[in-house]
């Protein structure tokens, strides 16, 4: 079946769609803040349902990585195989200026990633206050926190190390503190977090560890901005950093294990001693979306046990899952969450307070930072 894709994304489908079939396995939960407790069968079987006789288009908006939509797309057409799925890649808020600038005549019917449980309703203007029937599957803190999205997924920050120019310098980097250290000066690689959901993710859990929108927080980070480098991808927090142009990237776990699963040697994955958290990542109902019918069905999909069963074990468990009945696979690449460190994120603060923390965090870049 024919697949569009948009913005050069070309995605890899010669898989065999036998991949998506669920296998038994499990995974310890942090509390309120990991991936989920370990799946039962007989519910992930039960949210399993006959597929509706769906066809025809979906446009999906999406800042997911290429794997990841790769993961989507056979998974859901293993379901639903007469519905065409074209995809629309690009950043958070790349995704929604766009959706804004079409609201009079919507191209797309969903967005997946980027949608972040600290957003609140910024977005209802252009999507449809929907969410998905297994919002009450969800575990404790990850269910729709707006009515506007439905969670998915969690993305958890982490340090993309690069083993060897670290060697070079002689560091060895585990905290907050490290990143501090005068050799990294123009070493390590962020996002801008104003329109870049994985740096937004970063700086809450800053905020997380030393106190939401605290003294500590803003003098840590006041700390921290000559050794950033800006980059204009979230992707590139962990890419550039395997391919040695910088030692240290400030990004999500997810995109920098798919470089070590597919072979990387050269990066390791830290995740910073003082305590990580997680962002509750998920997808929403374009409004007026010409294919409405198709984008709920995708939505459910992912937010089913049974849909995020299949993407894990297709992708060996390389994204952390909302559903507390999904399957993990005993082949999963991320760290266990009971071998992590976790802290609270205070996510109702971070969601009133985003546009203050933003303001001072540009106002402190323009005098501080490495430009």
């Amino acid at each position: 079946m024919k697949k569009f894709f948009a913005l050069a994304l070309a995605l890899a489908m010669t898989l065999s769609l036998a991949a998506c079939g669920g296998k038994s396995g499990s995974s310890s939960a942090a509390p309120a803040a990991s991936a989920p407790a370990a799946a039962s069968s007989a519910a992930a079987s039960s949210a399993a349902e006959e597929p509706a006789e769906l066809s025809g288009d979906l446009v999906l908006y999406s800042s997911m990585t290429e794997g990841d939509l790769d993961a989507l797309i056979t998974c859901f057409n293993e379901k639903y195989p007469d519905v065409n799925v074209e995809v629309v890649n690009g950043s958070a808020g790349e995704l929604t200026t766009r959706l804004a600038g079409e609201a009079s005549n919507p191209v797309g019917d969903l967005v997946w990633g980027g949608m972040a449980d600290s957003d609140g309703d910024r977005y209802s203007d252009i999507f449809e206050a929907w969410v998905t029937q297994y919002n009450d599957e969800a575990i404790s803190g990850y269910s729709t926190p707006n009515g506007l999205y439905s969670m998915d997924h969690l993305s958890t920050v982490v340090f993309c190390v690069n083993t060897e120019l670290e060697a070079q310098l002689g560091l060895n980097i585990q905290s907050y503190q490290d990143l501090l250290d005068p050799k990294l000066k123009g070493q390590i690689v962020f996002s801008d977090p104003n329109s870049s959901s994985a740096a937004w993710n970063n700086v809450s859990n800053i905020m997380s560890v030393f106190g939401a929108d605290s003294d500590e927080a803003w003098n840590y980070i006041e700390q921290l901005m000559p050794n950033l480098v800006i980059a204009g991808s979230s992707s590139a927090c962990f890419k550039s950093v395997q391919q040695g142009e910088y030692v240290v990237g400030l990004t999500y776990e997810d995109g920098a294990v798919k470089l070590v699963k597919d072979g990387a040697t050269n990066i390791r994955l830290q995740y910073p001693s003082e305590g990580t958290s997680a962002t509750a990542f998920g997808c929403a109902l374009v409004k007026n979306g010409p294919n409405p019918e198709n984008a709920k069905a995708m939505i459910d999909f992912l937010c089913s046990a049974e849909g995020q069963t299949a993407l894990a074990e297709y992708q060996e468990g390389t994204l952390r899952y909302t559903n507390a009945n999904y399957e993990v696979p005993a082949n999963a690449w991320l760290t266990p969450s009971n071998e992590m460190k976790w802290v609270d994120r205070d996510v109702e603060y971070l969601t009133a307070n985003k546009d203050a923390i933003l303001e001072h965090w540009n106002d402190l870049w323009a005098t501080v930072g490495n430009n």
